[in-house]
């Protein structure tokens, strides 16, 4: 007899692991997530602030609750290729997500990066964004180790309301 617990069921994931919503190129436009996020309709985007030059939107397949990216309205690839003006916004933004996740989940610290090409571990290298990711003690168990997987708590939707309520204003 299987027991409830026995196995996870994550259905949401396979189209990530199959690679489904990945752009086929590396070009902006229609197949570039982070070129359409900002223009989808609410309710259909999962944006939390937006800026002038940048915005923060949740990620759709998070490593943790609140887990964000911060990305240029801009089509660049490369960090060495922002502008000042975008890096210091980036910046701003990165600090307002810290604050904002801090507020609603009390997160206990962060991790904050991003992956720079394809051999480093972008999932989509033809657009940048900063991952900001919030860490409690504790947060690492066994699922991500045994079952592959890790529980989120929480509807993105609702993650998204609580975050974007409590963003910094400037």
């Amino acid at each position: 007899m299987v027991e409830a617990w026995d196995r996870l069921w994550t259905p949401h994931r396979m189209k990530y692991l199959r690679g489904e919503s990945k752009p086929k190129h590396t070009d902006a436009g229609a197949d570039c997530p982070f070129c359409v996020a900002p223009h989808l309709g609410p309710g259909e985007d999962l944006v939390v602030a937006r800026g002038t030059l940048v915005y923060a939107v949740l990620n759709l397949y998070p490593y943790n609750s609140g887990h964000l990216m911060i990305c240029p309205y801009r089509h660049v690839a490369d960090y060495t290729d922002l502008t000042d003006d975008e890096l210091v916004e980036l910046g701003h933004f990165t600090q307002a997500a810290m604050t904002a996740l801090r507020a609603v989940s009390g997160a206990h610290g962060f991790n904050i990066g991003m992956n720079q090409g394809p051999s480093a571990g972008a999932g989509i290298a033809g657009h940048l964004h900063q991952h900001v990711v919030p860490r409690w003690g504790g947060d690492t168990n066994f699922l991500p180790i045994i079952g592959g997987t890790k529980t989120i708590s929480q509807l993105l939707e609702d993650t998204r309301q609580l975050v974007a309520d409590s963003w910094p204003s400037s």
